[in-house]
């Protein structure tokens, strides 16, 4: 009796080992499956990312077509400056200036206003029979700028007008005049800026 027992134990026994390989082999194949699951996860990360990347390109291309609809009107001030430049030229200017000129403003400005916007010719002629003292002056600085036409800017001097004048206040020298019973007048002799321009008569 008792070797028929150890029989069955010894035969239990390998079956025991069997089964308890039969149950780690799933487990491992488990395990193998488990790498599977982590390739299936990453490969879907890949396809949002790209999926991502797909969005934020489409996004971006309204902003690129935005930008070029914007580029036309960069190009509208190049073709406002290629107008100016068909304009024409302006008339050169002619300058003269004579300061500190020993006269009063006011008595000059008489002359000045006579004188603005005349052809030279008849600016020199009007000066030269004029009674009053600011004529020779504005005379001697009319001949001047019709000088500086000719010798620096290659034009007539005597086909030009008297484009602006203009004549501002300079320093007044202060004087006194002794008078009756001890007292001191003041005399006031102003000075004058006078400024010429001259330029080409259009024909």
């Amino acid at each position: 009796m008792a070797d028929e027992t150890k029989d069955k134990k010894a035969a239990k026994k390998p079956a025991a080992k069997k089964d308890s390989k039969a149950k780690k082999a799933p487990a491992k194949k488990a395990a193998a499956k488990k790498p599977a699951a982590k390739k299936e996860t990453s490969a879907k990360g890949k396809e949002k990312k790209a999926a991502a990347k797909k969005e934020a390109k489409g996004k971006k291309e309204p902003a690129k077509k935005q930008a070029a609809k914007r580029e036309p009107a960069k190009t509208e001030p190049k073709k406002a400056s290629a107008k100016k430049a068909k304009a024409p030229a302006a008339p050169p200017v002619v300058k003269a200036s004579a300061r500190y000129v020993r006269i009063a403003p006011r008595k000059a400005r008489l002359i000045a206003d006579q004188v603005r916007g005349m052809h030279i010719e008849k600016a020199r002629a009007l000066l030269q029979f004029s009674p009053r003292g600011a004529a020779q002056p504005i005379h001697k600085l009319i001949d001047s700028a019709a000088a500086n036409a000719e010798n620096n800017h290659d034009l007539v001097g005597d086909e030009m007008r008297v484009a602006s004048i203009t004549v501002d206040e300079g320093p007044t020298l202060r004087r006194f005049r002794p008078r009756a019973m001890g007292r001191a007048t003041p005399i006031n002799k102003r000075t004058s800026h006078i400024r010429v321009a001259l330029t080409p008569v259009e024909d």
